[in-house]
């Protein structure tokens, strides 16, 4: 008689009592079977949970702890990021000791998954986060969480993170469903004092603070301090179903959307990121998300004082700020006029080009293409001389030439008066005749050729 296996041990069967065992073996068989159906059903359970298992959880106030992202399928881009800037006055010696920060970001891409970089790059000693979550909001611009979205975010299965001082830290995966263009909180808890906090000013966007530890909150009731600035907090990531890969813009306040209405997402990168959106899936326009690097006052040169330095120039903060986002496949600079304003003799125009150069060449070299900004004119606005319109002048020409960036996007002739080019448009103009108006921000977003975006970076320039 032939040897039969039972299961996968490998084991002969005695030909004397094989009678026995038929019966033994189809039982056998059977709940092998029966075993196979079970773990399908388990594994299809879990690749497919998008959260809602832990309702129940969330409904009786008690925060998952088995929300851990599980392999799947999908593109890691960029959602949302925002420059380290500088250490916060007033937050030399505490820090936000005893406090919850929640802060409020919007998202330019929607996904199944996030995870979240945290900053102490301004700290001047280790920063321990003992609490830190996650959720959608409820509403825009509002404190409270959306029902089922609150998550407790872990750094290597830990909830507790130490981030040395100069350091950052990128939390672990957590399975939550991120909306495009949904607001969503990160809340940190700091217990003790930590020292100068490492902020991002003129978000135009309110975040709040809370007194204790209110991180797992859903509510909004005890976070009664409303802050516009974004506290340690650098950078959001989804596993995105919709994009796939990420947009770095590099700029100064025009970028940074210091005028926009507060809020109200009105800045010319967040028009941007609708406008791609809308795109997507008509002829070949890739489907990206839009990440915003712009720092109010940022130069192509110069830099702060202090070490790190605050307001980093452009070329010190672009391997951090661009080439180390997440996915990134394309890269719009939009720097130089601060060069020309912030100095106190007249700058050679070469000066700014040449700097704008070594930008491109580190994005080269990484094989992105680049789409750079004329820029604008700001007649009118105190800094404006005579000398430094020549300068603007003669930047832009570089610029125009195609000598400096792959493509070309022409703020300046898009926004200045038809009748005085050395002014902005009156109704593009927000007042202060440097910065555009909500119309200006969505006319620079208008006139961005979408195509531009497309391919990787061509022979060196």
């Amino acid at each position: 008689m032939t040897k039969r296996h039972a299961g996968g041990a490998g084991h002969a069967v005695d030909p004397q009592t094989s009678a026995v065992p038929v019966r033994h073996g189809a039982l056998l068989a059977a709940i092998i079977a029966l075993v196979v159906v079970l773990s399908a059903a388990i594994y299809i359970g879990v690749s497919a949970d998008d959260g809602s298992g832990d309702r129940n959880n969330l409904a009786a106030g008690r925060t998952p702890h088995n929300s851990a992202a599980p392999a799947s399928t999908g593109t890691w881009v960029g959602a949302w990021s925002a420059s380290p800037v500088g250490a916060e006055p007033g937050t030399e010696t505490h820090g936000m000791a005893g406090r919850s920060i929640r802060n409020v970001v919007h998202a330019s891409a929607g996904g199944t998954s996030a995870r979240i970089t945290l900053s102490n790059l301004y700290g001047q000693q280790p920063l321990t986060l003992t609490h830190v979550s996650l959720a959608v909001a409820a509403t825009p611009n509002n404190a409270a969480a959306a029902a089922d979205t609150m998550r407790r975010l872990t750094f290597g299965g830990n909830p507790t993170v130490v981030i040395p001082a100069g350091g950052q830290v990128m939390s672990d995966a957590v399975r939550v469903r991120i909306p495009h263009g949904a607001d969503i909180l990160v809340t940190t808890y700091a217990p003790a004092e930590s020292g100068p906090v490492t902020y991002h000013p003129h978000a135009r966007q309110v975040s709040y603070v809370a007194d204790g530890d209110r991180t797992e909150d859903v509510t909004s009731t005890a976070y009664t301090e409303q802050s516009d600035y974004w506290r340690y907090l650098t950078a959001l990531d989804v596993l995105s179903d919709e994009a796939s890969g990420t947009v770095v813009v590099l700029g100064d306040s025009l970028t940074d959307g210091i005028t926009s209405t507060v809020g109200a997402n009105h800045r010319w990168t967040d028009v941007l990121s609708d406008r791609l959106r809308a795109a997507a899936g008509s002829g070949d326009t890739p489907r990206y998300s839009v990440v915003n690097q712009g720092i109010s006052g940022n130069q192509v040169l110069a830099a702060g004082l202090g070490r790190p330095a605050d307001n980093p120039s452009g070329l010190s903060r672009f391997g951090r700020d661009v080439l180390d986002r997440t996915n990134v496949r394309a890269v719009v600079i939009d720097l130089g006029v601060n060069d020309i304003l912030r100095n106190p003799n007249q700058v050679d125009p070469a000066t700014v080009t040449d700097g704008l150069r070594k930008l491109v060449r580190q994005a080269h070299a990484r094989g992105l293409r680049v789409v750079g900004a004329t820029l604008m004119p700001f007649q009118g606005h105190r800094g404006y001389t005579d000398a430094r319109e020549a300068v603007r002048q003669a930047v832009n020409a570089e610029i125009r030439s195609g000598k400096v960036y792959d493509d070309v996007v022409d703020f300046d002739a898009a926004l200045r008066d038809p009748y005085n080019p050395r002014r902005l448009r009156s109704d593009y103009d927000s007042g202060d005749h440097l910065h555009p108006s909500d119309k200006g921000y969505r006319k620079m977003a208008e006139v961005f050729d979408l195509d531009d975006l497309k391919g990787s970076a061509p022979a060196e320039l």
